[in-house]
């Protein structure tokens, strides 16, 4: 017995050996595959662990789990596959929805406390992923992952998405206005911002007969609205209309996480401002900072022109990596808009009273994503026709 005993320790040492290699392996693949289709987790999600030889957590790439798990079978490493793909199934068929009120607040996390990670606007399309008490993960049009309270939102299957998507459309373009009862005005439905989109119902005179996402109906004066495809077809970002669209919101308060007029941070500005032009980019300035064609990094004014994004931080050294914090759009004139404590115009002329010496000394680099092929950028008419 005793000599039976003394083979077995070391039988069992190479055997915990072996195991641990093996974790090794198939952790380092799982690593190696999160870098390349999840390299940024704010717009695609691959948690996924392996312990006690199970594959755990959860993914929204579902092909890149198909070619992870056929190589692990390539490689012949046993497992259990428990990881939760998403939509989750439990969703059925409503893994799409549509903001029913006029700004849906979508968090960190799914709870009304946790952080503000952006917004969405009345009639926006959204794909859904999974359910947390109420909450649902959700993402955005500009591929942005996070929570929604139930009560913002739709929930509808593909096929119900696709039949809002061919109905007669109305965007409201008023900074602000109300969807009322009938056409008196004696009570609202809802509040209204700029942007939002509602199904076209009929006119009244001079009022348009709208429903809300939800079924929900009402008026809206013609005056402070467009058909959808007049509309589109007049969105533009030639320097006039960027201009007037930034300058309409001179004094908006910021807001971290805000992408609407009732409150904007940074990013969310200068997205806002695209958006009503007719262009959908990234949600966050780090992002932003990813497309379109570099056109200085030396403060060289006269290489801008209007609608270039001009972004600022803190410059790469040998032991950190360049960090984007801030972004704000070029007008001209040596001066460019941006949110920060409010929408404001800041200029790098030393001897104009708008002089911004703060911007200046941390200013990184300017990006030109008009006429610019980008991969993160889409036309608001590719967004709402569901191409």
């Amino acid at each position: 017995m005793k000599k039976s005993y003394s083979l077995l320790i070391p039988l069992l040492s190479l055997a915990f050996a072996c195991q641990q290699n093996h974790d090794k392996e198939v952790q380092d693949l799982i690593e190696t595959y999160r870098s390349e289709l999840a390299p940024d987790k704010r717009v695609a999600l691959w948690n996924i662990q392996f312990e006690n030889d199970s594959l755990k957590g959860e993914t929204d790439q579902i092909a890149g789990l198909g070619n992870f798990l056929a190589e692990l079978n390539q490689q012949e490493i046993k497992y259990v596959n428990a990881v939760n793909q998403l939509p989750d199934e439990s969703l059925g068929d409503n893994t799409k929805a549509l903001v029913t009120i006029s700004v849906a607040n979508i968090r960190s996390n799914p709870k009304h406390s946790a952080e503000l990670a952006t917004q969405a606007l009345m009639g926006t399309p959204l794909n859904v992923l999974k359910e947390s008490d109420g909450w649902f993960l959700v993402q955005t049009p500009d591929g942005y992952l996070s929570w929604v309270d139930r009560a913002g939102i739709q929930l509808m299957s593909p096929e119900e998405l696709e039949e809002w998507h061919v109905r007669p459309k109305v965007v409201y373009t008023k900074l602000t206005g109300h969807v009322w009862t009938n056409p008196a005005q004696e009570e609202m439905v809802s509040d209204v911002v700029a942007g939002d989109i509602l199904t076209f119902e009929g006119e009244n005179h001079n009022y348009l007969e709208v429903s809300l996402p939800d079924g929900r109906k009402g008026y809206i004066p013609s005056s402070e609205s467009m058909l959808m495809e007049n509309w589109l077809a007049t969105r533009s970002t030639n320097p006039d209309q960027l201009i007037s669209t930034a300058k309409q919101m001179l004094g908006v308060p910021y807001l971290w996480g805000g992408t609407s007029i009732k409150g904007v941070d940074c990013s969310g500005f200068t997205k806002t401002i695209y958006y009503l032009n007719g262009q959908v980019i990234p949600r966050d300035a780090s992002q932003q900072v990813h497309e379109g064609e570099e056109v200085d990094t030396d403060k060289n004014w006269e290489n801008l022109e209007v609608g270039d994004l001009l972004f600022f931080g803190e410059k790469a050294t040998e032991d950190k990596k360049e960090r984007v914090v801030h972004v704000g759009m070029w007008i001209g004139n040596n001066e460019f808009i941006h949110s920060r404590g409010r929408v404001r115009i800041s200029s790098f002329d030393p001897n104009s009273p708008n002089f911004d010496e703060y911007e200046l000394n941390r200013y990184l680099r300017t990006k030109r994503i008009i006429n610019q092929k980008s991969d993160g950028v889409i036309s608001v008419s590719e967004l709402l026709n569901n191409e």
